[in-house]
């Protein structure tokens, strides 16, 4: 049997020195934050992840009693943005606002994709979810979901307008494709607003976008809303039926925003920010401010979280093959 070594004092510094270092970490976190956060959004500003991301950062920041600092850096369908808070420092000072297509639909539609949207990210909260609403001109021809199931039985079909290849709007457009038959010619644009211009104008029969988005456009008679993506009405229009509903299928397809930060963050930063968040989402200000733009709360737990998010990732590869969609 060997005897313990008895300590001498650099043993003793050591082992001070280890205590120390196991109590940073606690005592880092209660002091967080002690300056400004920064709010990465892989989107333009104007856009609906901006918009929702400065009302999530305005409440945010009342909780932490710091500014939260909204920072756009779109490019890319929203990865630039996203793999500069993968690579960024784990301190809890740069979140990003994770959406559909940064966290489900990017990770089968890039071949490469430089970041891994479940290991490189600890969620925070899930912010809310939209049903998009699938519209058509208000003045146009088609008045039902009926009568462009009948359009595109004709030889000429019809075209749908999106924010792009590979977007919830596309992928959304692709499986009302599959569930309705007929043809459907898919025309990608650079952004939304281009795209629902053309909707307005019936250069393109109709496309999915977010309700904050067309719901002014649809109360002044431009467009018309001929159902909702998700399994149950949109809060935000309720008078208008879901496809589910209009077809006896499982159509469901809802936009969602998660405020992530990086994997490797302190776990009592990452509780801290989990207590703020949930806490800001649900006082009535900020509630409402996202219910104004069609946003619906469907707060979850930690573990819940990391298997929606593993759901959404399979649902949308899924749809991704079966559009073709391919970035490099």
């Amino acid at each position: 049997m060997t005897t313990p070594r008895q300590p001498n004092r650099r043993d003793a510094l050591l082992a001070l020195g280890a205590g120390t270092a196991a109590l940073a970490l606690p005592a880092a976190a209660q002091s967080y934050p002690d300056r400004a956060v920064r709010l990465v959004v892989p989107f333009g500003a104007g856009t609906t992840t901006d918009i929702i991301s400065r009302v999530v950062g305005e409440g945010l920041g009342r909780e932490l009693g710091q500014s939260i600092v909204v920072d756009n850096r779109a490019g890319a369908g929203g990865t630039v943005g996203s793999a500069q808070v993968a690579r960024g420092a784990a301190d809890g000072y740069q979140l990003l606002m994770g959406t559909v297509g940064t966290h489900a639909i990017n990770a089968t539609l890039f071949k490469s994709l430089s970041y891994d949207p479940i290991k490189d990210f600890a969620p925070i909260a899930l912010v809310g979810y939209t049903p998009t609403l699938l519209v058509v001109a208000g003045d146009g021809p088609i008045k039902t979901l009926a009568d462009l199931k009948a359009k595109a039985a004709q030889g000429q079909g019809v075209t749908f307008a999106s924010a792009g290849n590979g977007t919830s709007g596309h992928l959304a457009g692709e499986l009302l494709k599959a569930r309705l038959g007929g043809q459907m010619l898919h025309v990608p644009y650079k952004e939304g607003g281009m795209a629902m211009n053309d909707v307005m104008t019936s250069r393109a029969d109709f496309m999915f976008y977010h309700p904050a988005a067309v719901l002014p456009h649809m109360q002044a008679g431009k467009l018309r809303a001929l159902g909702a993506s998700g399994a149950q009405r949109s809060a935000a229009a309720r008078d208008v039926p879901t496809i589910a509903e209009q077809t006896s299928s499982d159509f469901d397809l809802v936009a969602w925003f998660m405020l992530y930060a990086p994997a490797a963050t302190p776990a009592p930063v990452v509780a801290r920010l989990r207590q703020a968040t949930a806490a800001a989402l649900a006082k009535a200000e900020t509630a409402g401010k996202l219910a104004a733009q069609g946003v619906e709360q469907r707060p979850l737990g930690p573990d819940a979280m990391d298997a929606f998010a593993r759901t959404e990732v399979a649902k949308w590869a899924a749809l991704v093959r079966q559009s073709g969609a391919q970035v490099d």
